[in-house]
């Protein structure tokens, strides 16, 4: 069990690209920032991963979060700052004496050896005894429920299995700090779900700090206990499921947490004489919560042009009126308890989700392609941003 620090973390790879002339200082490559030094893959990364805690890297492909989580197995060298692991600065440590364990994407099995050869590998090269590696190897797979395969060799196994094998590897060695790498891109989605669960009930039985890496955001928000948004090698924001979901600090975090993905108006917030915020849109004029209120009047902000975003689950349908918005359907998707409207309003496509009960029983109503509908949204729960630093206005 251990407190990993991660302080100014970075990662620079060399330019390989051929120069056509000096290149810029600050210049971007693939959305990468490139410096004298090289391509920037990962920077200014900061984090405090408490003992125990499961801490989720997510973002999209390329983002940095595996090269970080690569960082902290030792399987990357770090270009600069200072990692510890347990109170001790492990830049220069070598892998194997980092007390970690590490489960990959591609499970990284040794063909020829059964699964118990297998999760007892590690132990045998410790050369500790036969009877404490048995006992060791038999309590994982109790855990893992996989003890009936312990005499099977991998390609004998499913995907699913052959990932509880993977974990039940590094559950043996007891580490420190559990390092998991996309462990469930390989599955079909009913497989995920259920290796997700796995995971939930894993973390549950043994007390390791996990730092788990996904580019899927379901995984993020149901397993971690604090979520660490990246993009183009930095964070974007640090917070517990509720906070980025609720709390989008930027652009970007509004965009990529939540599915389908929030509604992004172009809009207006103005502040009225009497010192109430209020944002509007098309017909619309909606007045901010007084929580609201509250923040961006302590942030001093001023009327000004916004993006304001609404989750597609906070749109109400409304009756026609002069303070509503107005968007015609362009597609209706049954999705089993809810449907997804897809309509064209305010110049961009924008998704309506409707439980599938509500349009049920006599006041039954069918969206067909071409009808146009009204609706509208509460005070509390839209989002404000900056549309040119795309930065969220109540931070």
């Amino acid at each position: 069990m251990a407190e990993v620090v991660l302080k100014n973390i970075k990662k620079v790879y060399p330019n390989l690209e051929p120069k056509k002339g000096k290149k810029a200082e600050g210049e971007h490559k693939h959305n990468l920032k490139v410096t004298e030094e090289g391509v920037l893959a990962v920077q200014d990364f900061n984090l405090d991963i408490q003992d125990r805690e499961f801490i989720v890297l997510v973002g999209p492909s390329g983002c940095g979060k595996s090269t970080t989580l690569r960082m902290i197995a030792g399987l990357e060298e770090i270009s600069g700052g200072e990692l510890y692991i347990d109170g001790r600065l492990v830049n220069d440590v070598a892998p194997k004496d980092r007390d970690i364990a590490m489960v990959f994407q591609n499970y990284a099995l040794y063909p020829h050896m059964t699964v118990y050869e297998n999760m007892a590998f590690s132990l045998k090269l410790k050369k500790l005894p036969k009877g404490e590696i048995d006992k060791k190897v038999r309590e994982a797979a109790e855990i893992l429920d996989i003890t009936q395969y312990l005499d099977r060799k991998p390609k004998a196994l499913s995907g699913g299995q052959r990932q509880r094998v993977a974990i039940g590897r590094a559950i043996v060695r007891n580490p420190k700090v559990f390092l998991m790498d996309e462990p469930l891109s390989n599955l079909d989605a009913k497989l995920r779900n259920q290796m997700r669960a796995e995971i939930i009930k894993l973390r549950q039985r043994i007390d390791t700090t996990f730092i788990y890496v996904t580019h899927d955001q379901t995984e993020a928000m149901t397993l971690g206990d604090r979520i660490v948004i990246m993009k183009d090698g930095v964070i974007q924001q640090i917070g517990t499921p509720e906070e980025v979901f609720n709390h989008p600090a930027n652009l970007f975090v509004a965009g990529f947490i939540g599915m389908p993905q929030m509604n992004l108006f172009d809009a207006r917030l103005e502040r009225r004489a009497d010192g109430v915020y209020e944002v509007l849109l098309e017909n619309a004029r909606i007045q901010l919560s007084e929580e609201k209120q509250a923040r961006l009047e302590a942030n001093g902000v001023q009327s000004q042009a916004i993006k304001l975003g609404v989750r597609p689950e906070h749109i109400m349908l409304a009756g026609e009126g002069s303070q509503m918005i107005h968007g015609t359907v362009d597609v209706s998707e049954m999705m089993g308890s809810a449907v997804h409207l897809h309509l064209q309003a305010c110049g961009r496509d924008t998704i309506i989700i409707i439980q599938a009960m509500d349009m049920q029983g006599p006041n039954r109503v069918d969206f067909s392609v071409g009808q146009r509908i009204a609706f509208t949204f509460g005070g509390n729960i839209v989002h404000v941003f900056d549309p040119e630093s795309g930065k969220n206005l109540e931070q």
